[in-house]
């Protein structure tokens, strides 16, 4: 789609241009990646982050009890995605200098001894010796948000940008050593404006991605941003504001923008929408579901947004995430999907695209 037609689609409140988009961006997701629901259990491995983004609750300088987990906590994860039936693991972090190239090598080896599982990593920004290193010791893909395509937005929400390398370098070293790579932007970020979130929608298809990660910007109220927004907003007639049915648009045009690709209903929409969020973005596009098979104790203090814990209170123990498993997939029953069984993989060529 070009940029007239993306722009329009963001600014209609149509009820018949809406539902289009519904129906065109659903069929193309029926046509390449079939009807198939894959489940992902995320596992928050450390709330310990060097970094001071200034948005996220786990920026480095807030007091705030932290815990990282030990290599046998994981690995009882891992195997609680087997027993509930998920193809992968999705190991996330803050950026941990504990979590070193040799630790988390070692972590990776020991789940694929294991299990069949394949493994994400979601661990930040990272040279390429380390990448090599752990795609070497039988990491499948990496997740690494470029949050937005606007240089001058993304340095001002990440003041200690390591200079010299950008989010973009990183994903195409990743591809050229085989990961399957994915990445997203944010939406409503103060300082965001209309042309940004088009921006950021022209540039999916321009990236090697296998998954496309879009979610609401949800400051944290401990953070600057969260505190002073308005020393970082755009004028207001050009500010974007994160609604359901923002987010929910902007899956059906990345869809449409990269149509093979694995896109998640995430977490931060179910804050937005509990009823609906998920639901319907899966209607609308989305083909992932990430539930959370972090341990409680770990996850209570994984705070990089407010309401996250509510969002996934169903999960907080063992039993708990059981029964929400089951609703899951009650829930994806309802809407004439089935579960996805295997790996699912993004089984095509970036070129192909």
């Amino acid at each position: 789609m070009n940029r007239q037609q993306l722009q329009n689609f963001l600014r209609t409140t149509d009820p018949e241009a809406l539902e289009l988009l519904w129906l065109t961006a659903d069929g193309m997701r029926r046509c390449e990646v079939g009807d198939a629901i894959h489940l992902r259990g995320l596992c928050e491995i450390s709330s310990i982050c060097s970094r001071r983004c200034l948005y996220c609750g786990l920026r480095a300088d807030r007091q705030i009890k932290r815990d990282r987990m030990s290599m046998s906590e994981i690995l009882r994860a891992a195997e609680k995605a087997v027993e509930l039936g998920y193809g992968t693991i999705v190991l996330q972090a803050g950026e941990d200098p504990a979590l070193s190239r040799e630790w988390v090598a070692q972590v990776i080896e020991l789940i694929k001894d294991s299990t069949d599982l394949a493994i994400t990593l979601s661990l930040g920004e990272q040279s390429n010796e380390t990448l090599r290193e752990w795609r070497d010791a039988g990491a499948d893909r990496y997740l690494l948000r470029f949050e937005t395509s606007n240089p001058e937005l993304y340095r001002r929400i990440h003041p200690d940008s390591k200079k010299g390398r950008n989010r973009l370098d990183q994903l195409w070293a990743m591809h050229e050593m085989g990961y399957q790579v994915g990445s997203g932007f944010m939406i409503g970020v103060p300082g965001q404006t209309e042309n940004d979130l088009v921006n950021d929608l022209l540039a999916l298809p321009r990236l090697p991605l296998k998954m496309i990660g879009i979610g609401p910007y949800l400051p944290h109220p401990e953070t600057p941003l969260g505190q002073h927004p308005e020393l970082y907003l755009a004028p207001p007639e050009d500010q974007v504001v994160a609604t359901p049915l923002l987010v929910w648009k902007v899956i059906a045009l990345a869809r449409l923008q990269v149509p093979k690709a694995n896109i998640p209903a995430t977490t931060a929409l179910a804050v937005l929408d509990e009823q609906e969020g998920r639901k319907l973005a899966l209607q609308r596009g989305a083909n992932v579901v990430m539930p959370n098979i972090t341990p409680a104790a770990q996850r209570s203090l994984y705070d990089i947004y407010p309401s996250k814990g509510r969002a996934e209170a169903a999960e907080q123990t063992s039993d708990a995430m059981t029964t929400f498993d089951d609703q899951l997939k009650r829930d994806i029953a309802s809407i004439g999907r089935t579960v996805g069984t295997g790996r699912g993989d993004a089984l095509w060529s970036w070129k192909e695209n």
